[in-house]
């Protein structure tokens, strides 16, 4: 019912907004006649009451003991309905109901609809009210329409509600995402940066959390695609925006940028925060605190990018890098190394940024140096009083004292840390003294070395005073431990087993949650002063003896179990002490100490080949075998110089290297092994004398023996490039490990699935690697899931599953998984055949050619498949102009492969022999490439480029008569026959390309 103007309307009006209790006599008279009151006050309201209730009804106005009420519910009067609907939503807004929100707003709104505004006296003023709460509905409908993701309907409200609620933080917190949406992450964040300047103007103050944390995400949502080894801070970084920014900005004018300051000063957090601040979109952080030696930067930090088996390693870093963000972290120590490496990038490519920090700039012409300065006084106050409250919170800290405390730091972050440590069992007074005390002992020293560097051992050595005769003998010791180490290693090399939980009290070393477990860490300051501690006492010699020790028993303790849940939670482990084997592998090798060398590498060993870290695996087969053979293992070392010589042969297999002859002569000098453990089965089926011994073993009744023989032969059959023989072994494999647990028959599965991806293209191979990912996944083996993952994308691409692959490269771009050779050309070849698949012909093509200009300089065999699909790629779609140049270089490719090729490197000729068919005009040779392609063998992972129907429908086109005879005729030929064949056949269409 439309309420009209005048006393009428004023009197529903005023029992309106009353509707619970109504309106007193007094009252609607005083407000109904403000300007003249009748002669007869309570008649005249009686006979308005009367009027009312001829218009709406008797019943709607009842009388009470003081006046007159509307007998009424909210529901049916539209003043008091839309408070109900804005109260509603935001109770539903408040319980993340944000559809129910919305329905609520809306119909508030509603109610306004058709509604007249305006009015005099008490109607006027409660339409006015009621303006207000519109407002209120519309606020809320804008924010349900922005949480539900409908952004392009929201905005528009919001942006008009922005305007007349202009500190409305809740309302613009969803604007700029809504913006963002729409218009694109640059408007939301230039308004948001518009909003935090006239805070800091007109205020002086910033935005609220929620605002800043939109402004995070905005940032993060055109973060790289890869964060490699950038670690999120335990806590604030102090004082450092201004050096992040000035970093940052060198970053973009200089090709490499050195940040150089002394330790303890917090380089390593500092180039973590510029990290992932950097606009590049990829970015690896290489940590070189465990590096000895220049000679081993360079392996390294391929290894870190993942390109440690690329036959040159600094291509490899170029090519993985591309246009991203180097940091090199820790570099003082191996400074020339690190120098001889950012000179080599900085020649090689012009788009790479390197990052380096260091305690000395590497002295190069391409280097901007960055001093990092000391923090000022009220940042170090923050700084210590922050840590202070978190070692005792209820510790007394007068300003007065702190702040002359803090002056007494030298502006170091670590100084003030150390310091707030202390308060744990001192006053801020005491500290002080003692502090005074022992600075004014260490400036009585050499006036050669930097201020702040006397200043920083100050505080150490002063914390170093601080402790007891055993403690400080602890930490000479495990300051040997270049990798961080467990309570149990530390007692067992100091042989105390209370000394971590003294060493944690004394801040002198950090407690870190990790997979394997809590870890202990020394801050490589602290490291590096009980290191010179330990040489000026002369203890060197024996704290790596008793390291050596240390790592001969973890490898004798190891299970000797397969290799399931209990070995893969122990390769957990053996992964947290990586660094750590490392170092004890180099002690051991220059001491000749082949005992060590053997439990290194067997633990060593376990952890790659469970990671399928080949080019890591490799090396250790070439340098470990000779230490083997040399040694006569005690009793209780045996088991891991089996293991150690087991996993050097076994990368013969995998990496089909030469046959380890030397780690076959220490297997054979062991005593027999347990044939029900996974080494024990391994060497039985290595050390086979022959091919029927070994075919035989793979009948055996025992299960990890006969799956082991299985495992070998499927190798042995693929290296002789009889695929059918090695997915006939692989099946097997399969069929008789049922008991040989988990592990055994994920590797099975994984087996079968990357030879049916050659042999046998899509669904079976796609069954067996998701089979072989869940049995991974259940053991906790992520990196093999990882890499069975990758092979799950071409099992998808290859039976059509486009949008399941795709699927499958987003999420594996997202995760945080270890990088392998070629991970980054993979996903956009792999996309390449997505977009080709959907009809993206210019798209899909593209991106083939940009992986061609990515490897160009690059000959091993991932380069040369990838030149030979992309010609196969544009050939199928007529093309082959676009890439000319790459067609015209592949039969010297060839001709330059086949001498050397083993049947192993077959499917290579055969894929290359298969691009230079379909590029050549000759029909009769374009005819007999492809018979020769088909009978070389052809990878087949990328499809639908790479299918063999279509190659042949292409032969038969060409020239039907020569395809047949040619199929024939090479049907019976033998390896050296196929290669002669094929080298004379280049010729032809070399002239014809």
């Amino acid at each position: 019912m439309a309420i009209r103007g005048g006393r009428l309307g004023g009197l529903l009006a005023l029992l309106a907004e009353e509707l619970r209790v109504g309106c007193g006599a007094g009252r609607l008279v005083e407000s109904l006649w403000a300007e003249e009151l009748p002669e007869h006050p309570a008649k005249a309201l009686q006979t308005l009451v009367s009027r009312v209730r001829a218009v709406v009804g008797s019943e709607v106005v009842v009388s009470t003991a003081s006046g007159y009420r509307l007998a009424l519910d909210e529901e049916q009067v539209d003043v008091a309905a839309v408070l109900v609907r804005v109260a509603e939503s935001r109770r539903f807004a408040g319980a993340g109901e944000h559809a129910a929100a919305l329905a609520s707003a809306e119909a508030g709104l509603a109610l306004f609809e058709g509604a007249e505004a305006g009015g005099d006296g008490p109607l006027g003023e409660l339409r006015a009210a009621r303006c207000d709460t519109r407002g209120e509905l519309e606020r809320a409908k804008g924010l349900a329409l922005s949480r539900l993701g409908l952004a392009g309907e929201a905005l528009g409200a919001l942006t008009e509600l922005a305007k007349e609620r202009t500190r409305d933080e809740e309302l613009l917190v969803e604007l700029l995402r809504c913006e963002a949406a729409v218009v694109g992450n640059s408007a939301a964040l230039e308004r948001y940066e518009e909003y935090r300047r006239s805070l800091r103007d007109e205020l002086g103050s910033d935005p609220g959390a929620a605002l800043q944390q939109v402004q995070r995400e905005l940032l993060a949502a055109d973060a790289p695609v890869l964060r490699s080894g950038v670690r999120h801070e335990p806590n604030s970084l102090l004082g450092r925006a201004g050096d992040i920014a000035a970093v940052l900005g060198l970053l973009r004018e200089a090709r490499v940028t050195s940040v150089v300051g002394a330790g303890g000063l917090g380089k390593t957090r500092l180039a973590h925060a510029v990290a992932r601040e950097a606009p590049q979109r990829v970015v690896h952080f290489v940590e070189l605190a465990g590096v000895a030696t220049d000679d081993d930067v360079l392996g390294e930090v391929a290894s870190a990018v993942g390109v440690g088996d690329a036959p040159s390693p600094v291509d490899g870093i170029v090519t993985a890098l591309g246009a991203g963000l180097l940091v090199l972290d820790n570099c003082e120590h191996v400074l020339s190394g690190a120098a001889d490496l950012v000179r080599e990038l900085v020649f090689r490519t012009p788009e790479m940024r390197i990052l380096i920090t260091s305690r000395a700039p590497l002295g190069l012409s391409s280097e901007a140096v960055y001093p990092l300065p000391h923090l000022d006084l009220t940042t170090m106050v923050a700084l210590f009083s922050q840590r202070a409250r978190a070692a005792r919170p209820a510790a007394g800290l007068p300003p007065t004292e702190v702040r002359e405390l803090c002056a007494s730091l030298d502006g170091l972050p670590l100084a003030a840390e150390l310091a707030a440590a202390r308060v744990r069992v001192m006053s801020v007074d005491e500290i002080n003294k003692r502090l005074d005390d022992r600075f004014a002992l260490l400036r009585g020293g050499g006036r050669d070395a930097p201020e702040r560097h006397r200043t920083l051992h100050a505080v150490i050595d002063w914390s170093w005073h601080l402790l007891e005769p055993g403690a400080q003998s602890a930490m000479r010791t495990l300051s040997v431990f270049s990798g961080g180490f467990t309570a149990d290693a530390a007692a067992f090399v100091t042989g105390d087993d209370g000394i971590v939980e003294r060493l944690v009290d004394q801040s002198l070393l950090q407690v870190v949650e990790g997979e394997a477990g809590t870890r202990l860490r020394m801050l490589e300051t602290v490291r590096e002063f009980g290191v010179a501690r330990r040489e000026e006492a002369g203890e060197t010699e024996r704290v790596v003896d008793r390291f050596l020790e240390w790592v001969r028993d973890c490898a004798m303790r190891q299970p000797d179990s397969g290799l399931d849940t209990e070995i893969v939670r122990a390769v957990d482990a053996i992964r947290a002490e990586q660094d750590n084997l490392l170092q004890a592998l180099r002690y051991a090798f220059d001491r000749d100490d082949n005992a060590t060398i053997a439990a290194a590498a067997s633990l060593l060993g376990t952890l790659w080949v469970t990671d399928s870290n080949l080019s890591r695996l490799a090396g250790l087969a070439a340098d470990v075998p000779p230490a083997l053979s040399r040694l006569r293992p005690a009793p209780d070392l045996i088991e891991a110089t089996r293991a150690a010589a087991v996993w050097c042969a076994m990368s013969a297999f995998l990496i089909r290297g030469p046959r380890p002859l030397r780690a076959l002569v220490t297997l054979r000098r062991l005593p027999p092994p347990d044939p029900d453990t996974m080494v024990g089965a391994a060497q039985i089926a290595l050390c086979a004398p022959n091919l029927a011994a070994l075919r035989e073993l793979c009948d055996s009744e025992r299960p990890l023996v006969a799956g082991a023989a299985n495992f070998a032969h499927s190798y042995l059959a693929e290296s002789a490039n009889d695929l059918d023989s090695a997915l006939e072994s692989a099946r097997r494999m399969l069929d008789r490990t049922g008991d040989a647990g988990p592990w055994m028959r994920a590797l099975a599965h994984s087996r079968i699935g990357e030879l049916c991806l050659q042999v046998d293209p899509g669904r079976e191979a796609y069954l067996h690697l998701n089979a072989a990912l869940s049995l991974m996944e259940e053991l906790g083996a992520w990196p093999s899931a990882a890499r069975a993952r990758w092979a799950i994308v071409l099992a998808n691409l290859q039976r059509g599953a486009f949008e399941e692959a795709e699927q499958g490269l987003d999420h594996l771009g997202d995760a945080d998984l270890l990088e392998e050779s070629g991970r980054r050309m993979f996903d956009a070849c792999a996309r390449a055949e997505i977009l080709l698949s959907r009809g993206d012909i210019d798209g899909g093509l593209e991106l083939w050619r940009e992986a061609v200009d990515q490897l160009r300089d690059t000959h091993d065999r991932w380069a040369l498949e990838v030149s030979a699909v992309a010609v196969v790629a544009h050939a199928r779609h007529g093309r082959l102009d676009l890439v000319a140049d790459v067609a015209g270089a592949l039969p010297g490719m060839l001709s330059a492969m086949l001498p050397s090729a083993s049947a192993a490197d077959f499917p290579g000729c055969g894929t290359l022999a298969l691009a230079i068919a379909v590029s050549t005009e000759d029909a009769g040779a374009k005819a007999h490439l492809i018979a020769l392609a088909e009978r070389f063998g052809v990878r087949q992972d990328f499809q639908p480029t790479m299918s063999l129907a279509w190659a042949r429908s292409v032969a038969m086109e060409a020239d039907p008569a020569a395809y047949a005879s040619a199929v024939s005729a090479y049907a019976g030929l033998g390896l050296d026959d196929l290669r002669h064949r094929l080298g004379s056949r280049l010729n032809s269409a070399r002239a014809h390309t």
